[in-house]
């Protein structure tokens, strides 16, 4: 795999010893392809000042190379003809082309480098209809895997090129990159712009939507019906139960994100609790409750089994859930009645 030394500028000569170009390395093929290559490079050496007819016969020799699938000579033909035309104004083009070289000849890491040139170094080029940058800024988010540049590339992409991206797909992944950098308010912000564009697939995500929503609407809520701990809720919810106080016991419920669904329902299918209420389920009844929590139950969540609801499915399974909230460290570590199951655990 060859190595084209990496310009310090989109027109710093690269530091090749010589500019002129052996043939005898770059005519390859059958005996057509070598009849069409001694024609395209004949015509380049015909010297032309035109940019634009330049452009064309550099891009169906480098094509030619990336159809034989000879990147090396791709690569080292692009490096050289950039040496010898430092000011070609489609330099960020030919950068595209090698950067693209690396990528096939898995070296993703150098690829990375050349993208980055271009972002950084390069005026956007736009060439057949398509914005160079605009390629290089999508091909590093899907090269890179450092959050930080994750940031800074779908912020690009945002801000330069929102007509040709999905903006529900770049709030959600921007929001996920500042999270995992632990910039929870950047995080929030983000995703309260995801919010509106409902029904945006994220590939590997499918509940990102509901993700978002939990995160946006709990950082918006009072958080006052939380617990220090998990003995000091159940305690707290077993004495409701006890007393029969079915107003009480309501109280200490989740005030946001609170469910109530069967066992094996997903989050969009869980039943509206706004109007719910736990008078008509208790009717005088002493609901009772397990000696013990669940022994599903771990260091982040638990579940009691409690029973004798007056309705057709008489179990229902508090779950019990440890918050994780980093943006709020008072918040962060606590515990919330988090949702209801309805009948026997599977």
């Amino acid at each position: 795999m060859a190595l084209f030394p990496l310009l310090a500028s989109c027109t710093a000569r690269p530091g090749f010893a010589r500019t002129d170009i052996r043939k005898d390395y770059y005519i390859i093929g059958d005996q057509k392809q070598q009849e069409g290559f001694r024609d395209l490079f004949a015509l380049l050496e015909e010297g032309t000042g035109n940019a634009e007819e330049r452009f064309a016969i550099l891009n169906e020799i480098a094509g030619e190379y990336a159809r034989l699938k000879e990147y090396s000579r791709l690569v080292n033909f692009l490096g050289v003809c950039m040496s010898k035309y430092p000011d070609d104004p489609y330099s960020a083009y030919y950068l595209l082309m090698i950067a693209y070289a690396y990528t096939q000849q898995e070296a993703d890491e150098v690829a990375v480098l050349y993208y980055n040139l271009i972002v950084n170094n390069c005026p956007d080029l736009t060439v057949r209809g398509e914005s160079i940058h605009f390629i290089a800024l999508n091909r590093l988010i899907a090269l890179t895997g450092n959050q930080e540049q994750l940031i800074r590339y779908y912020g690009e992409l945002l801000s330069r090129f929102s007509d040709k991206t999905d903006p529900g797909a770049a709030y959600f992944q921007l929001g996920q990159a500042y999270e995992k950098t632990g910039e929870w308010n950047l995080a929030i912000q983000a995703y309260t712009r995801f919010l509106p564009y409902y029904g945006t697939v994220i590939p590997g995500f499918p509940d990102a939507y509901a993700y978002a929503k939990r995160l946006v609407d709990f950082n918006n809520s009072p958080k006052d019906w939380t617990f220090e701990s998990l003995p000091a809720m159940v305690d707290t919810i077993e004495s409701a139960l006890n007393t029969g106080n079915s107003r009480r016991l309501w109280s200490y419920r989740a005030k946001v994100n609170f469910f109530t669904r069967s066992w094996g329902q997903e989050d969009e299918d869980s039943a509206e609790v706004a109007e719910f209420t736990l008078v008509d389920f208790m009717r005088g009844n002493q609901i009772r409750y397990a000696a013990e929590l669940d022994e599903s139950s771990n260091a982040n969540e638990a579940y009691l089994r409690t029973w004798g609801w007056y309705q057709y499915i008489s179990t229902w399974y508090f779950y019990f859930r440890k918050i994780y909230f980093p943006l709020d460290p008072d918040i962060h570590g606590r515990w919330e009645w988090a949702g209801i199951y309805y009948g026997e655990k599977w």
